[in-house]
Formats: C-alpha cells, sequence, structure tokens
C-alpha cells in the first residue's frame, strides 16, 4: 500500500489552512457488506474461524467498545467479519485519511493521532456511542507488535471506559503475526488465522471499578507471546525469507554487542561486525550457528551474562561458546536490548543523532516532502532541525509514552513520527544502520524513568 506524496516547501506547509473537525457519521450497511467483501479472499486463504464467549450478555443493537490487538493489516478484516452485523466506527491513525478522506468517513473512520493525548477523539467516540448509536473499534496499542508480545496501553483507557459507559468487548487474534510479521518487509506466510471474541465488561462493571483496577485488566488480557504461541502449538513457517528483515527488531548483536551491524536475510540472521549467526527454525525458536571465528572475536563475559540471565531472560550462557549469550527465543532478544536501552538512559549515555529525510502531515489531502534535517534524542526528549534552518521543532519525554515508529511505512522506508496537534513530522533516517526500534524502545523506558521520579 502507498500514500500520495508532494514535495513542498516547509513554509509553504506551514502556510496551509488547517482543516476543519468533523464529527463522525453513521456508518451505513452497504459500507459493512463491502468492507467484508475486500475482506473475504485473505479470510479464506488463512482459513480463518473465530469462537464467542459470553456474547449473549450484549443487546443486538447495543452500542459496545470493542478493543483489539494489533498484530498486521488482516486485523481490520477480521473485524470486518466479526461486526458485521453492527454499525461500528473504527479508531485510525490520521495519515489512513490522506486522499481518501470521505471513503474512510463513509466506512466509518475515526481519524486521531497516535500517541498523542486527543480530546477530540474523545469526543468523537462519545458523540459515536451516545448520539449514532455505534460501537467504537479501537486498536487500544495502537501500533504493530515489533516482536509479538504486547505493546504498551494508555493510561488513560481505563477512564475512557468510565466515560462512554458500554461494553468492553475483546477480539483477540492467534496466527495474525506469524502470517505477516511488521519486519517482514509485507511477506506473507501460509498460517491459519482465528480469533476469540470476549464480553468482557460490562457497564455495572466499568462503574464499580476504579480507572486503575481496569487497566489491570485489560493489561492482563493484553498480555501474550506470539512466538511462543507458535512453539507450543507447533506451526510451521517454512517459507525461505522468514528471517527477512530481522535485523530491524534485532539490531543489537548479543555476541559482540555491536549495534547497526545485524542482517536477517534469508533463514538466518548474523553480525557483520563478528560473524555470529543465527537461524531462524521452521518452529520459530532461534538456533545458533557456530562459527570459529565469531567464537573467538565475539568477547563477551560471564558476569555480563549471568546479569542477563537473572534478568529471566531464555538465552543460553554455556562453556561451549567461551560464555557467549545465545538467545533462543525472539522475544527475550528484544527485551535484552531494552534493557540494554535503559541502562544507556540511566548512565546518561543514550544519544541519537542522525540524518533524515522530513515528511509532514498537516491535512488529509497528501503527505508533503519538505526536505532533509537531523533528528536528534536524548534524555531530553526530541529535537527535529533541517529545511535549511526554518524547521525547529522539539518534543519533550514527557509527551507520549510510546513512540510512533514502523517499518517499510507506506512502502517509503522505516520511519519515526513525532509531532503536535499543528503537524506531524515522518522522518525517514538516511544510512544509519536500524535505529528506529531501538528509539521506540528509548521514548518508551524514558517515559517509565521520568514518571517513576515523578512519583
Amino acid at each position: 500500500m502507498k500514500i500520495k506524496t508532494v514535495k513542498m516547501g516547509y513554509e509553504d506547509v506551514l502556510a496551509l489552512p488547517v482543516p476543519m473537525h468533523e464529527k463522525p457519521i453513521r456508518q451505513r450497511l452497504i459500507f459493512r457488506i463491502i468492507l467484508l467483501l475486500l475482506s473475504m479472499w485473505d479470510l479464506w486463504m488463512t482459513r480463518f474461524t473465530y469462537r464467542t464467549d459470553g456474547l449473549e450478555k450484549l443487546g443486538r443493537d447495543e452500542p459496545c467498545l470493542v478493543l483489539m490487538n494489533h498484530s498486521s493489516f488482516i486485523d481490520l478484516k477480521i473485524a470486518s467479519r466479526l461486526l458485521v452485523t453492527r454499525p461500528f466506527h473504527i479508531i485510525c491513525t490520521s495519515d489512513g485519511f490522506v486522499g481518501k478522506r470521505w471513503l474512510m468517513r463513509l466506512i466509518g473512520c475515526i481519524p486521531t493521532r497516535k500517541f498523542m493525548m486527543d480530546v477530540t477523539l474523545v469526543r468523537d467516540m462519545v458523540y459515536a456511542v451516545k448520539e449514532l448509536k455505534s460501537s467504537i473499534l479501537m486498536f487500544p496499542e495502537a501500533s504493530y507488535s515489533f516482536d509479538g508480545t504486547q505493546t504498551p496501553l494508555p493510561e488513560s483507557l481505563g477512564k475512557c471506559l468510565k466515560l462512554l459507559k458500554v461494553p468492553v468487548v475483546m477480539i483477540r487474534t492467534t496466527g495474525a503475526f506469524a502470517r505477516d510479521p511488521l519486519y517482514n518487509n509485507l511477506q506473507l506466510r501460509k498460517v491459519r488465522v482465528s480469533a476469540e471474541v470476549e464480553y468482557l465488561l460490562s457497564p455495572e462493571d466499568i462503574a464499580i471499578k476504579s480507572p486503575q483496577e481496569l487497566n489491570d485488566i485489560l493489561r492482563e488480557k493484553f498480555t501474550f507471546d506470539y512466538f511462543k504461541w507458535q512453539q507450543e502449538n507447533k506451526i510451521r513457517v517454512a517459507e525461505p525469507f522468514r528471517a527477512d528483515g530481522l535485523n530491524r527488531m534485532l539490531y543489537k548483536c548479543p555476541r559482540c554487542k555491536t549495534e547497526g551491524q545485524m542482517l536477517g536475510q534469508g533463514t538466518k540472521i548474523g553480525c557483520r561486525c563478528c560473524g555470529g549467526t543465527y537461524e531462524l527454525t521452521e518452529y520459530g525458536y532461534l538456533q545458533a550457528v557456530e562459527d570459529a571465528a565469531a567464537t573467538a572475536t565475539a568477547a563477551t563475559s560471564v558476569a555480563e551474562m549471568a546479569a542477563d540471565a537473572e534478568a529471566g531472560l531464555a538465552a543460553e550462557v554455556t562453556a561451549a561458546t567461551g560464555g557467549q549469550l545465545q538467545f533462543t527465543h525472539i522475544p527475550d532478544w528484544y527485551r535484552w536490548e531494552r534493557e540494554c536501552v535503559r541502562q544507556e538512559l540511566e548512565a546518561g549515555t543514550y544519544r541519537l543523532e542522525v540524518p533524515v529525510t522530513i515528511h509532514m502531515l498537516v491535512n488529509t489531502d497528501c503527505v508533503y516532502q519538505v526536505g532533509e534535517g537531523t533528528l536528534v534524542h536524548t534524555r531530553e526528549g526530541f529535537h527535529l532541525t533541517g529545511c535549511d534552518s526554518r524547521l525547529d521543532y522539539r518534543q519533550e519525554p514527557q509527551a507520549s509514552y510510546s513512540l510512533y515508529s514502523d517499518f517499510y511505512w507506506y512502502e517509503i522506508g522505516d520511519v519515526i513520527c513525532i509531532g503536535d496537534a499543528r503537524a506531524q513530522y515522518y522522518c525517514f533516517p538516511q544510512n544509519c544502520g536500524d535505529i528506529v526500534a531501538k528509539t521506540r524502545l528509548a521514548t518508551e523506558e524514558l517515559y517509565k524513568l521520568l514518571q517513576q521520579k515523578a512519583s
């Protein structure tokens, strides 16, 4: 899928009129049917099945809030199948409206900006359930999972439930991530997809529980590990490209600790610095490929490895590898990278400074390519400069609990998105290795550190 882009000067983009806000419009049955018809091929190809739990408690015409985990693009197609009998609005990122605003409104989409406080979105949601008598489909994780595990949920979610005062239904998918993980360049695998639809909370449940209690319930429900699911259920992914792009997520070598030198290609991921190589097996495990040169050059202390083992990581520290860290489970490698980033933040050594190509989103006509610049990220937050020194934007670390970052965004490239209500800046790093995943980890860990400091 591509997006409409236009080259324009930075100041010319800022001079464009601010679009007026429009209230949601009720979704018509014909558009739900069209959505379903457009989804049927992928659902048939994945032999999609589902089961329900407690849906008899939900009235036929009763609006509800549908919360769904976010694994891949097929999520919306699954929802179109499961919700075809009732009108529903879809909370959608604003870039999804580019070039097709009226169509998106007709099929029931409500725009929002990811990981940003959006009072207008809350008002639109209340309007949809109270005035339009429509349900709302929301992906509270906001972004696709990088490693097949849950991503942070907004702390405001519990308050939102109490404000809406409607039943909460959860759709949880299995197989969607294994079929189309974000890192794998939109290459589809032959995996069956299924879903469970659960009546989670009644209005009465919501009324008697505090926002924090509601958040705790949702966090528990949004806890998963799809690589573990693949392993336990012996789901075979035999495609020869299954490790393509894995370096986007696993950017740091556990042997020599070098960043940005990993390469995922075919069925293997390896370090171009020390030669350490892993194979991603058909059942989702990482298996070290022994290499004499790698063993000799990748010197990591046993003491450091023992500390990582104490952190609960599924890794092996063995004499056979010279005391080197070997991961067998992708989410644990990713979690180790998170811990490394947190240590950098605590030590004050974390710093990102990369050249970027800058696109801007200020309306839904198109995305504007405004020039080149530099993106800096430190404990003080983001600082974006560029466009012949005309652009100078800062974003404090408290502004967002996570980061809108993506791999191969609209087939343009890996992206980091920051911004405010006036404009969003899509920054495409240039010739600097894989830094998108690390930047998201740093944003999340920095937010946590500041929250802990404030409490």
